[in-house]
C-alpha cells in the first residue's frame, strides 16, 4: 500500500509526525513534541501509533521542539536507522534537545514523573544525523528518492520533495515569512502530485517588513519615553536572531534611544552561535552587511545573559530597558519572572513578535487578560500589550495560497496540518475555492491511501 499516516501536526500545531509508506518502504517525516501543558506532556508519553522499528529512515524538516522533540524516545523505542536533514537543523537539533533535556529533567524532578527519555537516548541522536546538501537527491531504493528543498523557516529548514516511481510527494514543514531579513526566499516547487503543508497563519495576513520594523521602533521609543522596560518574548530559533539584526541596525542608525538590550535566553544564545556558523546559508543582503561588520548579532547596549546570576542582575538595572527572553507562550522560569515584574506597572509594555498558542499565557495576554497566574499568583496586567505578526517565521495566508497557486502540475490533494483547526479549513476552503484545487484537513490518526 501506498499511503501517509497523520499521527501528529494534524488539528493542531504541535507534534509534527508523518509516516509515508510506498511498496513497503516506510519514512517518517519529523517527529516532534507536542507542546502546551500538561495534557501535552502525557500524549509524549503515549506510545508510538506504529512500531518505531518498523521505520526505515527519518527526514527532518527543522530543528523547533515540535518537529524533533520526540526523536530520543524513537529511539529509546527501537528506532535504528538514519536521520536526513540539513546540516544546520542537525547542528540546531544539539542546541534544542539538550536545552529541552535539562527543562524536561527538572520538570520530571518536581512532578515526580518518568522521564521521557534518558540522555543516552539524546545522545544517540546525534549520532544517527545523516546532514545532506540543499538539492541533491538521496536515493533510498530503486524506486524512492528525495531532495532537501529551502523552505525559508528558519536557518536550515527544508521542505522534503520525494520521488515514488511517477509520482512527487513535498511535505513543505513550516514555510518562511518573506522577505527576510537573513534567509533565502524559500524554493519554488514546480510540480507534485500530494502536497502536505503548514497553516499556522491560513486564516490571517502579516504587516508588511517596513511596517513591522516601524512599529517596532515606536514600540521601543514610546516605552523609553515612558522610562519603562520592554519585554519581548522570543523563539530562540530565528526570531531572536532576526531581531538582533533588525535592533543592529536601528541602533547603528541611530533610529532608536541607546538603552541596555538584554538577551536573557541561554537558548538564544547558544542557537545565535550556531547562525554564525552557517553564514553561507543567509540571503545576499545578509551576506552582503557581513561584508562591512563582522557580526550581525551584537551592537552597542547589547548584554547576554546566560547564568541565573547574570539574569538577576537585570532587575537591579533602572529602566528604560528591554529585555529578550524566551518563550513567547509565557511559560520557563526567565520569561515567568520577567512577567511577574513588569506586568503590572503601566510604564511598561510586552511585545509579542508572533504566535502564542491557544490557552498559552502569551495568547491570555494578547486577547486581554485583565489578571494572569504565574506561579500560583494572581498578577494584575496594567503594561501596555502590543503584538506584531510581522516577525512571525510562518508565512501567512497570502503567501501560502500564492505557493500552492504556483505549483504547475495538477495537484490530486493538498492536505492542510500544523495549525489550529479553523486557521487549516480557513486555508483549505481558500485553496479550493480561489485556486481550484482539492484540499482536506486530516485527523489524528488517518491514514490516507495514495493512488
Amino acid at each position: 500500500m501506498n499511503t501517509i499516516g497523520f499521527y501528529g501536526g494534524a488539528g493542531g500545531v504541535t507534534g509534527a509526525n508523518y509516516v509515508f509508506e510506498w511498496n513497503g518502504l516506510r519514512v517518517m517525516i519529523d517527529c516532534g513534541l507536542f507542546q502546551g501543558g500538561r495534557f501535552a506532556e502525557q500524549e509524549n508519553h503515549k506510545p508510538f501509533a506504529y512500531d518505531p522499528r518498523s521505520i526505515d529512515a527519518i527526514c527532518i524538516t527543522h530543528a523547533h521542539a515540535d518537529h524533533i522533540g520526540r526523536l530520543p524516545k524513537l529511539i529509546k523505542d527501537g528506532y535504528a536507522g538514519p536521520i536526513y536533514s540539513t546540516e544546520p537543523t542537525a547542528a540546531l537539533a544539539r542546541v534544542m534537545l539538550k536545552d529541552a533535556f535539562t527543562i524536561m529533567s527538572h520538570e520530571c524532578e518536581y512532578h515526580k514523573d518518568e522521564p521521557l527519555y534518558t540522555e543516552n537516548d539524546m545522545r544517540a541522536v546525534f549520532d544517527r544525523f545523516a546532514p545532506l546538501p540543499y538539492n541533491t537527491e538521496k536515493k533510498l531504493n530503486d524506486s524512492v528518492s528525495f531532495f532537501l528543498r529551502d523552505s525559508a523557516h528558519i536557518l536550515g529548514s527544508a521542505m522534503i520533495e520525494f520521488h515514488a516511481d511517477d509520482r512527487i510527494l513535498v511535505f513543505t514543514g513550516d514555510i518562511g515569512n518573506m522577505p527576510s531579513p537573513l534567509l533565502k526566499a524559500p524554493y519554488r516547487i514546480d510540480f507534485c502530485d500530494y502536497l502536505l503543508m503548514e497553516s499556522v497563519y491560513g486564516d490571517r495576513s502579516h504587516e508588511s517588513t517596513g511596517e513591522r520594523k516601524l512599529k517596532l521602533e515606536r514600540i521601543i521609543e514610546d516605552t523609553a519615553t515612558r522610562r519603562g522596560t520592554l519585554i519581548i518574548p522570543v523563539f530562540a530559533l530565528e526570531r531572536t536572531q532576526e531581531l538582533l539584526a533588525e535592533l543592529n541596525e536601528l541602533v547603528e542608525h541611530n533610529r532608536i534611544p541607546r538603552i541596555p538590550v538584554y538577551l536573557d535566553s541561554p537558548l538564544a544564545i547558544h542557537a545565535t552561535e550556531v547562525y554564525k556558523q552557517f553564514e553561507s546559508y543567509f540571503n545576499d543582503e545578509a551576506q552582503k552587511e557581513l561584508r562591512h561588520e563582522s557580526d550581525l548579532f551584537h551592537f552597542p547596549g547589547l548584554i547576554q545573559t546566560l547564568t541565573r546570576d547574570e539574569s538577576q542582575t537585570i532587575n537591579a538595572v533602572p529602566s528604560p530597558k528591554i529585555i529578550m527572553a524566551g518563550n513567547p507562550h509565557g511559560y520557563g522560569s526567565r520569561i515567568a519572572h520577567h512577567f511577574i515584574r513588569a506586568l503590572p506597572d503601566p510604564n511598561n509594555t510586552v511585545l509579542f513578535v508572533g504566535y502564542a498558542r491557544v490557552s498559552s499565557l502569551g495568547r491570555r495576554l494578547v486577547d486581554g487578560a485583565r489578571e494572569v497566574k504565574i506561579f500560583d499568583k494572581t498578577i494584575p496586567v496594567r503594561a501596555q500589550i502590543a503584538h506584531i505578526s510581522g516577525y512571525s517565521s510562518h508565512a501567512d495566508q497570502t503567501q501560502l495560497k500564492n505557493f500552492v497557486a504556483g505549483i504547475q502540475k495538477p495537484i490530486k490533494n493538498v492536505f492542510v496540518t500544523m495549525g489550529e483547526r479553523s486557521s487549516s479549513e480557513t486555508l483549505a476552503g481558500v485553496i479550493q475555492d480561489e485556486i481550484g484545487i482539492h484540499a482536506s484537513v486530516p485527523k489524528m490518526g488517518d491514514v490516507i491511501e495514495l493512488e
